[in-house]
């Protein structure tokens, strides 16, 4: 049975502690938060749990195997390095921490210890998202041409993370697992309205090999929700719509006519028209639940999560490239100059 400590029982630690509570071969034993009434509302909902306000002293518990980490981006990469010292197991939240060299630590630390140390990238987890990397592999939608994004709401503010680093690295997570190469290069361009220290908004745009483009765009400030992705390939396209619960995946097939006549200058012209569009059934899971149940299954085999320390870092590095070109107005960062991939 493995032992499970969470630290941080606010929005999200919430969720995961319901979670966790459901995971075969493992129980949640312990919720650590520095605010009282956080702690109080842990008990209340699961008084079987030992609560501290001392992080340490999940440290010090023999009896914990595993440690999540649902806090601040800031506190991180302290609460992560104390828990692999301590010989624990560490699930940490996204991103993984404030800046590559941090990052490059917790996972040499999680290696040299062989502890697992496993990146709450949930939508790497999630059914569509999963169908969608299946379509590529099986080359339904054809050769990649691009993948383009929006994901707005009116949102949840954060003291110490900005738009992009909030939602923005869920699509790098996703594209992490998409694509088997990393993009060339990366540009941003933002405006922060609330905060000058934190923007509101922001297009991300990254440049792949073989012409494949990518293209965030992420707001806080939007009267409505969107959670959509369409990835176009020369055979077809999907479009992944997370709010539309009835057919979260469409797959468009891409009817590309004959040449039809070509002119003076030797120009072709072709007729690009959508074939039938289908939706597959998907398994009605929680991609939460499927990823703290992996994390588990790792810790039980010793085998490496899909988004390892390794794959929690390149998302940093990439947020931090998207960083350095919004503050150069959008100037291309190119991937050679950031450390090593």
């Amino acid at each position: 049975m493995i032992s499970l400590a969470l630290i941080g029982y606010g929005h999200w630690g919430r969720h995961l502690a319901r979670n966790l509570t459901d995971v075969p071969g493992a129980r949640l034993a312990m919720v650590s938060d520095i605010r009282s009434e956080q702690l109080a509302a842990a008990r209340e909902r699961f008084p079987r749990v030992s609560t501290t306000a001392d992080p340490a002293q999940v440290f010090a518990d023999p009896s914990v195997d595993a440690v999540a980490i649902a806090t601040p981006l800031s506190s991180h990469y302290p609460l992560a390095h104390a828990a692999l010292l301590a010989g624990k197991h560490v699930l940490v939240e996204k991103p993984m921490t404030a800046n590559s060299e941090e990052g490059a630590r917790l996972t040499e630390l999680a290696a040299r210890r062989r502890l697992v140390l496993m990146v709450n990238h949930v939508y790497a987890y999630a059914e569509p998202v999963r169908a969608l990397r299946a379509l590529l592999r099986d080359g339904t939608i054809g050769k990649p041409y691009y993948y383009d994004s929006v994901r707005i709401n009116l949102g949840r503010f954060q003291p110490d993370i900005d738009a992009l680093w909030d939602l923005a690295t869920h699509d790098l997570a996703i594209l992490d697992r998409l694509f088997e190469e990393p993009p060339s290069a990366v540009s941003a361009v933002g405006a922060a309205h609330l905060s000058p220290a934190h923007m509101s908004i922001a297009y991300l745009t990254l440049f792949y090999p073989d012409r494949l483009l990518a293209h965030v765009h992420v707001n806080w400030l939007s009267p409505v929700k969107v959670r959509r992705i369409i990835l176009g390939g020369s055979e077809g396209f999907a479009v992944i719509d997370e709010l539309d619960r009835a057919e979260q995946v469409k797959i468009f097939d891409r009817l590309m006519a004959s040449e039809l006549d070509k002119n003076a200058t030797g120009d072709s012209r072709f007729d690009n028209r959508l074939g039938e569009m289908r939706s597959p059934k998907l398994p009605t899971v929680e991609p939460l639940s499927t990823a703290v149940r992996h994390f588990a299954r790792c810790i039980e085999d010793g085998t490496a999560p899909l988004t390892d320390g390794n794959a929690g870092l390149r998302v940093v590095r990439l947020l931090e490239m998207a960083s350095r070109s919004l503050a150069a107005s959008g100037r291309p960062v190119e991937l050679s100059s950031v450390p090593p991939w």
